[in-house]
């Protein structure tokens, strides 16, 4: 992308906004228009990287401080060099977050958040964790350990055994026949030396060294003559200890440039995963959206807005080209929103292709561009000597040069600057010539002449912003179709001119003028209508989904509740049946009492009675239907659970189209889609509860709120849910276009403590209400 463009559209204020949620300078760096792609698998793959991050963000914070550039200090260490403590710790703190993001990552795989980009970078590098734990044992935040080595700590206990020696000499010179020759009684240090402060008339009679004066000129600072041999001493022991250290962080330093390959691996990993979620924080702040990145098609961007706009001020506008559709005109007033239009195009092509959220609602879909090019803006070169005409004609011829059937184009008040007939004349040529390359081109215009353009081409269209005649002031909403019309001889009669004039100037104007105006506001009206029966339709459509659904859930409860009175009926016979079993059984022993006594009965003929009793019990199936959604690979040691009997048992065999499973003492062979993997159960934390002073409502009214804002809600309302160990609770979140039930239900089913939720019965809300069932 040149850089006129990205200046005129302003992307390099995007990206300065951008850089301000990188942790690391270096990634802040590399925050530049370069990160711009024209590579279609690339583009949507940082698209879907910071999709996964964006549901990261949603549910709990990501740390990533700490990322810096080590690769500097491990290509130090490659060549030989020493790395200090403060190289060393910067490596540390970079294993460390390497190592928590990894457990994050874990985290969320074990509570079934599905991320199945960013996950990788990570788990993917090879395990260095080692030397984390090494620089761990060796140094600290300023020096190295003294357990680092034997040396190095026998060493250091001899320097503290020499300078307490020393200091209980000094004690004795103080508190002894000296003191009086002395300013003060305390012990200092002078170019790493034991002194005492003396008075300057005592110096010729205190025996020692003088190593510094104090500014007054009335104390020397002395070191006696008693420590000197022990002050050496210890200076020798700190050369030692010197040494001892350089060679620990020598031996540390090789062992960085050991793993050099391996660590550059994760400088690169941490610095990725940086850029990602910058990206995402950035696309939080201003309420973006993931896109819809195509090799083909057209532009189509609801409630789009301009990201530089204050959220308060922006006006929102759904801008949609079709994939027949190359050149958009738009006309309005001045300062009406034309230029933020195509400003917000522009900008939104560029974010998308560089992986960042566009500003506007979900379900965007853009083209890809090879190049955007861009005439916006009144750039008058004053070093050339150009006028704002030429100046503008010059930046389009190179741009008539250069774009093609994969660029983007994007003109504003093309033609103007020059005489209106030739600029409209113009302007007309320069879209038919790029046109005739199949550009796509978004264009701003005041010629009228323009405005019938688009009608004797299939492959533009008209579209302005609007003008409130009663309120003499621009409302900065797009219409796509309908032409801007002249609003001169409304707007002069709203301000009070003669109404005479006013006729005079219409009859000046023309019948042709006139009749454009006619068919615009004719237009207007019509698109209009469109727009409000589409809606209509739109509404209609949803609700009969959402009652198909409803009644659907509502069969399903019916089912459900049907065989739950099949079984009770089945268990209330099997109770009467075995009643009348005991009872036989009794009529069968008092028979066969009596055959003992000589009764003539046939041992057989008991059988069969009993039997036909016994025949007519209602046995319940314990086999279930229930089967996995889908044959995973299973190994003889797997613990599963066999879903047909709702038990859990370990593989013992597994053959072609069959397996073996161990349930307690029971063995048993199974089919393949009869059982599931069980997940290793992780352990269970212990969590105080508290219960608060207010009472928590058994319900939520989310009505209203916006999307992000009603999950995160949600999410805390759920905390107290739990807190107060209610067992059953209600989400309201009304019908409107189901977006927030879905979203509400999406993340219950994410949540460890929900145990099931449903659908509302029509005398608890209906389709406007989620009941959840808590664990």
């Amino acid at each position: 992308m040149n850089e006129r463009t990205i200046n005129t559209l302003e992307f390099n204020k995007i990206l300065s906004q951008l850089s301000a949620f990188a942790e690391s300078g270096k990634t802040k760096k590399a925050i530049t228009a370069d990160i711009v792609s024209t590579d279609l698998e690339e583009v949507l793959q940082m698209i879907n990287e910071v999709d996964d991050a964006s549901t990261m963000l949603r549910y709990r914070a990501v740390e990533l401080g700490g990322i810096t550039d080590i690769k500097r200090h491990v290509r130090r260490a490659e060549i030989g060099s020493m790395l200090g403590v403060a190289e060393l710790n910067e490596i540390r703190t970079v294993l460390s977050r390497k190592h928590a993001l990894n457990a994050v990552f874990n985290d969320f795989e074990e509570d079934e958040v599905m991320l199945p980009n960013l996950p990788i970078y990570i788990n993917g590098l090879p395990d260095i964790h080692f030397l984390y734990r090494r620089i761990t044992e060796t140094i600290d935040e300023s020096q190295v350990l003294d357990h680092a080595s034997e040396a190095l700590l026998r060493i250091r206990r001899k320097i503290k055994s020499e300078e307490g020696r020393i200091r209980d000499r000094l004690n004795d010179i103080i508190r002894g026949g000296s003191q009086k020759k002395l300013s003060d009684s305390l012990i200092t240090m002078r170019n790493n030396r034991y002194v005492v402060p003396v008075k300057v008339e005592h110096q010729g009679e205190f025996n020692g060294i003088v190593h510094d004066m104090s500014s007054s000129g009335q104390t020397v600072y002395m070191e006696p003559m008693a420590v000197v041999q022990m002050t050496n001493q210890i200076q020798r022991l700190r050369e030692e200890e010197q040494s001892e250290v350089e060679r620990i962080l020598y031996q540390l330093s090789s062992e960085v440039a050991e793993v050099s390959e391996e660590l550059g691996m994760t400088d690169d990993a941490l610095h990725h995963i940086d850029m990602v979620f910058a990206k995402a924080k950035y696309g939080a702040k201003i309420r973006g959206s993931k896109p819809e990145v195509m090799a083909s098609g057209g532009i189509y961007l609801p409630a789009a807005f301009h990201p530089l706009i204050p959220g308060d001020e922006v006006v929102k506008n759904d801008i949609e080209m079709d994939e027949e559709t190359l050149a958009v005109i738009i006309t309005g007033p001045n300062t009406g929103g034309k230029t933020v239009t195509i400003k917000t195009i522009g900008l939104s092509v560029l974010m998308a292709q560089a992986g960042i959220p566009v500003p506007a609602r979900d379900g965007s879909r853009l083209r890809l561009f090879e190049k955007v090019y861009s005439d916006i803006g009144d750039e008058q070169s004053i070093e050339q000597s150009l006028s704002t005409f030429s100046s503008h004609m010059t930046n389009i011829t190179g741009i008539l040069e250069e774009a093609d059937d994969n660029s983007l184009v994007l003109l504003d008040e093309l033609g103007a600057g020059t005489d209106p007939e030739e600029g409209a004349a113009l302007a007309i040529s320069i879209l038919e010539y790029l046109l005739d390359k199949h550009t796509t081109v978004v264009a701003t215009t005041h010629y009228p002449q323009l405005k019938s353009f688009s009608y004797t081409r299939e492959d533009t269209v008209n579209a302005s912003v609007e003008f409130d005649v009663e309120t003499l002031s621009p409302t900065y909403r797009l219409l796509m179709g309908i032409p801007g019309k002249s609003n001169a001889f409304e707007i002069s009669n709203k301000l009070g001119l003669d109404s005479t004039v006013i006729d005079r100037a219409r009859k000046l104007a023309g019948r042709d003028s006139t009749d454009v105006n006619d068919m615009i506001s004719a237009l207007e009206r019509h698109t209009k209508t469109a727009q409000d029966n589409e809606r209509e339709t739109h509404e209609l459509l949803r609700e009969s989904e959402r009652l198909n659904n409803e009644l659907k859930s509502y069969m399903n409860d019916y089912e459900a509740y049907k065989e739950k009175l099949r079984k009770e009926a089945r268990e209330k016979a099997n109770r009467v049946i075995k009643d009348a079993e005991a009872k036989a059984d009794d009529i069968i022993r008092t028979l066969e009492d009596m055959k003992k006594l000589g009764a003539d009965i046939q041992e057989h003929e008991l059988i069969d009675q009993k039997k036909a009793l016994s025949d007519s019990y209602q046995q319940e199936d314990i086999r279930k239907k229930e089967r996995a959604e889908k044959i995973e690979q299973i190994s003889p040691g797997d613990e599963v659970d066999v879903l047909s009997y709702g038990q859990k048992g370990e593989v013992i065999e597994v053959k072609d189209d069959s397996i073996t499973v161990q349930m307690g003492i029971i063995k048993m062979k199974v089919g393949k889609d009869e059982v599931k993997r069980r997940k290793k159960e992780k352990q269970k934390r212990t969590v105080s509860r508290r219960i608060g002073k207010s009472p928590v409502k058994r319900e939520l009214d989310l009505r209203g709120e916006r999307y992000e804002e009603a999950i995160q809600k949600l999410d805390r309302y759920l905390d107290q849910v739990i807190l107060s160990n209610y067992n059953e609770v209600e989400i309201i979140h009304g019908k409107g276009t189901g977006a927030l039930q879905k979203g509400v239900q999406q993340f219950l089913k994410s949540h460890s403590k929900v145990k099931s939720f449903r659908g509302g019965m029509p005398s608890e809300g209906g389709f406007g209400v989620t009941i959840v069932e808590m664990k």
